[in-house]
Order: structure tokens, then C-alpha cells, then sequence
């Protein structure tokens, strides 16, 4: 159940970088939402990437990283609960 969370967060993530590189409209209430859930998600990396200059490059690994790390948790974790 947790792997499935964590799934769910890593997509969260994705989906706002596909809004983000499509510049979709943060006024909407929709696109808003996911950008504050994405910012909360990936809040632990938010300063690691500041020598970055390309904003869309800067924002992949903003919020990339968070989603590999919680996709791989959530796999390990999916696994770990099938054997139990």
C-alpha cells in the first residue's frame, strides 16, 4: 500500500513537469494544485540544482529526481510487501 502511495507521488511529479514544459496556466485550479503538491513532494531538492541556468533543465531535475527516488522506493517497498 505504501509502494503504491509512493507511486502516486512520483507521478504527481511528473505530471506537473509536463504542465510546467507546456506552460500551462497556474491560475488554473487544476494546474495550481499539482504545482503546490510538486513543490511540497520536492521540497528536499529544491536547492541542489542552483547552478543550473536553463529553467526547464533546472525543473527536470527539481522535480526528476524526487520522482526516481520515490519510484524506486515505492518498487522496492511493492516488492519487500510481496514477499511478507
Amino acid at each position: 500500500m505504501i509502494g503504491i502511495a509512493l507511486y502516486l507521488c512520483a507521478l504527481i511529479l511528473v505530471i506537473w513537469f509536463v504542465l510546467y514544459l507546456f506552460d500551462a496556466n497556474n491560475a488554473n485550479d487544476v494546474v495550481h494544485w499539482f504545482h503546490q503538491a510538486a513543490d511540497w513532494l520536492s521540497g528536499w531538492s529544491h536547492g541542489l540544482f542552483n547552478s543550473v541556468h536553463n529553467s526547464k533543465f533546472r525543473a527536470l531535475l527539481v522535480f526528476g529526481l524526487p520522482a526516481l527516488v520515490y519510484g524506486a522506493v515505492g518498487n522496492v517497498l511493492g516488492r519487500t510487501g510481496e514477499r511478507a
